[in-house]
């Protein structure tokens, strides 16, 4: 039995978006399948587009001992609802201070027919560098873009209101220039076992949802009570 199995199906329903997308059971992973791959990698294959993407999509530490994973979907309210009400303790208590690093691994659900391009404007303003900052104002403004029929104007004007190069930022959108990153986030997600949004990974261990403050401290806490000593 996988290590997610074991958690009860009704943490889904109470926490999460479910999609078709992955097992009805997430598998048990390890973490590093799931971070970004080496913008060096990238850029050495001549991907220079997709390697600032993906680079502009980590924050923290190099030096922190523990990485969190977020899968997450832009237009799943549950996604919404971790970021409003816990993503910025943690990021003030653990990714400030240099205890935690973070990557977002994107998990558009077929489900929400914004979330594909949500996903595809923070990936080109994550080119930028703007990623996180964008990422905060979709999550912000879900409600004004989730059932728009063109939801692009919605995103553009967060986006520029985050400093976005809007010319640049059009191109990238339009040409489609991060999709294969987001079509590789959503393949490793799924071959990870992720079917339903939100899902982290700390320091290796799966947490299936929006759930409380408090469990994430406790699951990074133990994360980084478990590092070796000295890191």
């Amino acid at each position: 039995m996988s290590r997610l199995s074991v958690r009860p199906l009704f943490a889904l329903v109470l926490f999460g978006c479910s999609g078709s997308e992955g097992s009805a059971a997430a598998r048990a992973a390890d973490a590093a399948t799931l971070q970004p791959a080496a913008a060096t990698a990238l850029a050495a294959k001549g991907d220079t587009v997709l390697a600032k993407a993906d680079a502009g999509r980590i924050l923290g530490s190099a030096k922190a001992g523990v990485w969190m994973i977020i899968i997450s979907d832009f237009q799943c309210p549950f996604c919404k609802r971790w970021h409003d009400e816990t993503w910025a303790a943690v990021r003030k208590d653990y990714v400030d201070t240099g205890k935690l690093r973070v990557a977002y691994v994107n998990l558009p659900l077929s489900m929400h027919r914004n979330a594909l391009p949500a996903a595809q404007v923070a990936m080109c303003a994550s080119v930028q560098d703007k990623f996180w900052p964008v990422q905060d104002a979709l999550f912000r403004a879900q409600r004004e873009w989730a059932d728009a029929a063109d939801p692009q104007p919605v995103f553009e004007t967060y986006a520029r209101a985050a400093g976005v190069d809007m010319d640049a930022l059009r191109s990238c959108v339009q040409s489609g220039a991060t999709r294969p990153l987001i079509q590789a986030d959503v393949d490793r997600a799924t071959n990870a076992g992720a079917s339903s949004t939100p899902m982290f990974f700390i320091g290796g261990r799966p947490l299936l949802g929006a759930q409380p403050l408090s469990a994430f401290r406790g699951a990074i806490d133990a994360a980084l009570a478990a590092l070796p000593t000295g890191k």
